[in-house]
Protein backbone atom coordinates (compact mmCIF):
# COMPACT_ATOMS: atom_id res chain seq x y z
CA UNK A 1 0.00 0.00 0.00
CA UNK A 2 1.40 3.23 -1.21
CA UNK A 3 1.62 6.36 1.47
CA UNK A 4 0.85 9.88 0.23
CA UNK A 5 2.43 13.20 1.27
CA UNK A 6 1.08 15.55 1.08
CA UNK A 7 1.91 19.03 -0.49
CA UNK A 8 1.55 22.57 0.35
CA UNK A 9 1.86 25.10 -2.70
CA UNK A 10 5.62 25.36 -2.11
CA UNK A 11 6.36 21.75 -2.69
CA UNK A 12 6.93 21.21 1.55
CA UNK A 13 5.32 19.17 3.84
CA UNK A 14 3.24 20.11 6.73
CA UNK A 15 5.81 19.03 8.98
CA UNK A 16 8.52 21.32 7.70
CA UNK A 17 7.01 24.26 7.66
CA UNK A 18 8.95 26.87 10.36
CA UNK A 19 7.01 27.58 13.66
CA UNK A 20 5.13 31.09 13.59
CA UNK A 21 6.76 33.96 15.65
CA UNK A 22 6.01 34.41 19.55
CA UNK A 23 2.84 36.77 19.94
CA UNK A 24 3.65 40.30 21.06
CA UNK A 25 1.67 39.41 24.14
CA UNK A 26 4.05 36.37 24.93
CA UNK A 27 7.41 39.07 24.60
CA UNK A 28 5.45 41.82 26.49
CA UNK A 29 4.91 38.97 29.54
CA UNK A 30 8.44 37.98 29.59
CA UNK A 31 9.04 41.59 29.55
CA UNK A 32 7.33 42.00 32.83
CA UNK A 33 8.60 39.29 34.10
CA UNK A 34 12.12 40.27 33.65
CA UNK A 35 11.33 43.75 35.22
CA UNK A 36 9.66 42.38 37.96
CA UNK A 37 13.13 40.06 38.55
CA UNK A 38 15.50 43.12 38.29
CA UNK A 39 13.19 44.71 41.12
CA UNK A 40 13.33 41.87 43.22
CA UNK A 41 17.02 41.87 42.79
CA UNK A 42 17.23 45.66 43.43
CA UNK A 43 15.25 45.27 47.21
CA UNK A 44 17.20 42.41 48.10
CA UNK A 45 20.69 44.02 47.55
CA UNK A 46 19.18 46.87 48.81
CA UNK A 47 18.11 44.88 51.99
CA UNK A 48 21.32 42.71 52.05
CA UNK A 49 23.45 46.33 52.44
CA UNK A 50 20.89 47.34 55.44
CA UNK A 51 21.40 44.07 57.44
CA UNK A 52 25.45 44.25 56.43
CA UNK A 53 25.18 48.10 57.76
CA UNK A 54 23.26 46.73 61.23
CA UNK A 55 25.71 44.05 61.58
CA UNK A 56 28.65 46.09 61.74
CA UNK A 57 27.04 48.86 63.82
CA UNK A 58 26.42 45.78 66.43
CA UNK A 59 29.85 44.47 66.05
CA UNK A 60 30.53 48.01 67.37
CA UNK A 61 28.44 48.29 70.26
CA UNK A 62 29.63 45.02 71.28
CA UNK A 63 33.50 45.93 71.35
CA UNK A 64 32.15 48.98 73.35
CA UNK A 65 30.53 47.72 75.54
CA UNK A 66 33.01 44.89 76.16
CA UNK A 67 35.60 47.26 76.90
CA UNK A 68 33.38 49.52 79.29
CA UNK A 69 32.82 45.95 80.91
CA UNK A 70 36.43 45.43 81.18
CA UNK A 71 37.35 49.46 81.94
CA UNK A 72 34.90 49.38 85.21
CA UNK A 73 34.79 46.19 86.40
CA UNK A 74 37.20 47.27 89.62
CA UNK A 75 34.56 49.83 90.40
CA UNK A 76 33.26 48.40 93.49
CA UNK A 77 36.60 47.30 94.53
CA UNK A 78 37.92 50.84 94.18
CA UNK A 79 34.88 51.89 96.32
CA UNK A 80 35.48 49.92 98.98
CA UNK A 81 38.64 50.89 99.17
CA UNK A 82 37.91 54.14 99.82
CA UNK A 83 36.99 54.04 103.37
CA UNK A 84 40.59 52.51 104.37
CA UNK A 85 41.82 55.58 102.79
CA UNK A 86 40.28 57.85 104.81
CA UNK A 87 41.04 56.32 107.81
CA UNK A 88 44.48 56.39 106.95
CA UNK A 89 44.49 59.88 105.89
CA UNK A 90 43.11 60.81 109.39
CA UNK A 91 45.79 58.37 111.45
CA UNK A 92 47.90 60.46 109.80
CA UNK A 93 46.65 64.48 110.64
CA UNK A 94 46.57 62.70 114.41
CA UNK A 95 49.33 61.20 114.59
CA UNK A 96 50.99 64.10 113.10
CA UNK A 97 49.63 66.41 116.13
CA UNK A 98 51.38 64.47 118.95
CA UNK A 99 54.86 64.90 119.76
CA UNK A 100 55.96 61.30 119.93
CA UNK A 101 53.95 59.92 117.31
CA UNK A 102 55.95 60.92 114.18
CA UNK A 103 57.24 57.50 113.73
CA UNK A 104 53.79 56.10 113.83
CA UNK A 105 53.09 59.43 111.32
CA UNK A 106 56.00 58.02 108.77
CA UNK A 107 54.47 54.71 108.66
CA UNK A 108 50.71 55.35 108.35
CA UNK A 109 51.69 57.66 105.26
CA UNK A 110 54.03 55.38 103.54
CA UNK A 111 50.88 53.26 103.23
CA UNK A 112 49.10 55.95 102.40
CA UNK A 113 51.14 57.19 99.73
CA UNK A 114 51.41 53.41 99.04
CA UNK A 115 47.62 53.01 98.75
CA UNK A 116 46.87 56.34 96.44
CA UNK A 117 49.77 54.86 93.91
CA UNK A 118 47.94 51.45 93.79
CA UNK A 119 44.54 53.33 93.41
CA UNK A 120 45.97 55.52 90.37
CA UNK A 121 47.49 52.22 89.03
CA UNK A 122 43.88 51.23 88.22
CA UNK A 123 42.17 54.22 87.03
CA UNK A 124 41.10 56.08 90.35
CA UNK A 125 42.09 59.92 90.97
CA UNK A 126 41.44 62.44 93.65
CA UNK A 127 39.23 65.15 92.69
CA UNK A 128 40.62 68.83 92.83
CA UNK A 129 37.91 70.60 95.46
CA UNK A 130 39.68 73.18 97.67
CA UNK A 131 39.65 76.68 96.28
CA UNK A 132 37.85 75.54 93.02
CA UNK A 133 34.30 76.37 91.81
CA UNK A 134 31.44 74.59 92.75
CA UNK A 135 30.70 72.14 90.89
CA UNK A 136 27.38 69.78 91.55
CA UNK A 137 28.61 66.74 88.81
CA UNK A 138 31.90 66.63 91.33
CA UNK A 139 31.10 68.25 94.89
CA UNK A 140 28.49 67.89 96.75
CA UNK A 141 28.27 70.97 99.55
CA UNK A 142 27.41 69.76 103.29
CA UNK A 143 27.12 73.28 104.28
CA UNK A 144 27.30 77.10 103.07
CA UNK A 145 29.75 80.22 104.91
CA UNK A 146 29.42 83.66 104.33
CA UNK A 147 32.88 84.71 103.79
CA UNK A 148 34.54 87.59 101.86
CA UNK A 149 38.04 85.67 101.73
CA UNK A 150 36.63 83.56 98.89
CA UNK A 151 34.77 84.09 95.51
CA UNK A 152 31.01 83.19 96.07
CA UNK A 153 29.87 79.46 95.39
CA UNK A 154 33.49 78.37 95.44
CA UNK A 155 35.00 75.38 98.00
CA UNK A 156 35.74 76.80 101.05
CA UNK A 157 36.76 73.44 102.78
CA UNK A 158 36.99 69.56 101.71
CA UNK A 159 35.49 67.75 103.98
CA UNK A 160 36.63 64.32 102.36
CA UNK A 161 38.34 63.97 98.95
CA UNK A 162 36.20 62.84 95.79
CA UNK A 163 37.58 60.29 93.23
CA UNK A 164 37.18 59.85 89.69
CA UNK A 165 37.51 56.18 88.26
CA UNK A 166 39.06 56.82 84.59
CA UNK A 167 36.11 59.89 83.41
CA UNK A 168 33.01 58.17 85.82
CA UNK A 169 32.80 59.46 89.10
CA UNK A 170 33.53 57.66 92.01
CA UNK A 171 32.29 59.52 94.55
CA UNK A 172 31.64 63.28 94.89
CA UNK A 173 33.73 65.49 97.26
CA UNK A 174 32.11 66.92 100.02
CA UNK A 175 32.60 70.26 100.59
CA UNK A 176 31.52 73.25 102.73
CA UNK A 177 30.78 76.17 99.74
CA UNK A 178 31.35 80.06 100.02
CA UNK A 179 28.49 82.87 100.14
CA UNK A 180 28.38 86.10 99.89
CA UNK A 181 28.55 87.67 103.37
CA UNK A 182 25.74 90.17 103.90
CA UNK A 183 26.37 93.71 103.43
CA UNK A 184 25.93 96.24 106.36
CA UNK A 185 22.62 98.18 106.41
CA UNK A 186 23.11 101.30 104.92
CA UNK A 187 23.50 104.39 106.46
CA UNK A 188 20.61 106.70 107.91
CA UNK A 189 20.29 109.34 105.30
CA UNK A 190 19.24 112.10 107.64
CA UNK A 191 22.27 111.00 109.58
CA UNK A 192 24.11 112.09 105.74
CA UNK A 193 21.90 115.57 105.84
CA UNK A 194 23.15 116.40 109.06
CA UNK A 195 26.47 115.64 108.74
CA UNK A 196 26.69 117.54 105.06
CA UNK A 197 25.03 120.68 107.21
CA UNK A 198 27.44 120.67 109.73
CA UNK A 199 30.00 121.95 107.56
CA UNK A 200 28.70 125.19 107.50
Amino acid sequence: MSVEIKKDLGGETASEQPEQPSSESEIAALREQLESKEIEAKNNYDRFLRQAAEFENYKKRTSRDRDDAVRFAKESVMRDLLPILDNLERAVAHASDGGNGKPLAEGVEMVLRSLVDTLAKHGVTQISAAGQPFDPAKHEAMAQVETDAHEPNSVVEELHKGYMLHERLLRPALVTVAKAAKTQDKKNPETQVENGSSDD
